[in-house]
């Protein structure tokens, strides 16, 4: 690997940056971060030292660069957008991350499910929809499942929101109930009764499922119809920005 660092002078001068990782044998865009200093580097070093984590195993993203490495070739780095504050950087991100769909990005980005792409009839529907309102003496878990599509069956959702994601049990398990989330709007909430370690077989409702013990997934059910109306309503509620932690996760814990 021919860059491993940037010099200290030129790191101060980026400040907060935006990068791609590009595959050199198709020039495809794979990976899109965000960073200060030597990050863009990172994935890289990780791959070559077989360091994993939780999303780069779902991701898949060091797998792609060992077989570039493998390849006697090098990962092609380019610096999108630099000179930001942090904040500015999460948006650019994110909204690169939607001009690539085909990316190993376990996440969408910063605030994603609420400004991210969205169609002009899907931004109508969303605000002429109600806010969520926050009851403070709920511990929650929200959850955002992108692989909703716009569906709105309950069995669909509910089955997309209990499995699985990269969660601490003991703090999953304070938890009194799990909103679902599409596209920044509330489609669902479910009472979580049990938290367990991701097997496939112990939800034989759901196909296509495979084993994965280093996340969490819940057996549970329908929330109580008030507890619906109040967080759902009939046709979903939408989520503001000041009411979700702001992250580049699926999940994210609200009063707890």
């Amino acid at each position: 690997m021919t860059e491993e660092f940037f010099p200290y002078e030129v790191a101060e001068q980026l400040q907060a940056y935006v990068y791609r990782l590009i595959d050199p044998r198709n020039g495809e865009t794979f990976y899109v971060g965000k960073g200060r200093g030597d990050r863009v580097f990172r994935h890289a070093l990780d791959a070559s030292a077989e360091i994993e984590s939780e999303t780069d195993i779902m991701s898949s993203k060091l797998d792609r660069i060992r077989e570039i490495q493998a390849s006697n070739l090098e990962v092609d780095y380019v610096i999108h957008r630099h000179g930001m504050d942090d904040k500015t950087a999460f948006q650019v991100e994110a909204a690169l991350i939607d001009a690539y769909p085909s990316l190993h990005n376990a996440v969408r980005g910063h605030h994603a499910s609420i400004f991210g792409l969205a169609t002009v009839k899907e931004i109508l529907q969303r605000y002429n929809l109600p806010p969520m309102i926050l009851d403070s003496g709920h511990r929650l878990l929200a959850i955002t499942i992108n692989k909703l599509r716009g569906r709105r069956e309950e069995k669909v959702i509910f089955d997309l929101v209990r499995y699985c994601w990269p969660l601490s049990r003991k703090r999953a398990e304070t938890v009194d109930y799990v909103l679902a989330l599409d596209r920044g709007v509330v489609v669902g909430v479910f009472k979580p009764l049990r938290w367990s370690p991701a097997y496939a077989a112990e939800f034989s409702d759901i196909s296509g499922l495979v084993d994965e013990p280093h996340r969490l997934a819940f057996q549970g059910e329908r929330a109580a119809q008030e507890i619906w109306d109040f967080y759902v309503g009939q046709d979903g509620k939408r989520a503001r920005p000041n009411d979700l932690p702001p992250a580049r996760q699926a999940c994210r814990y609200i009063n707890c």
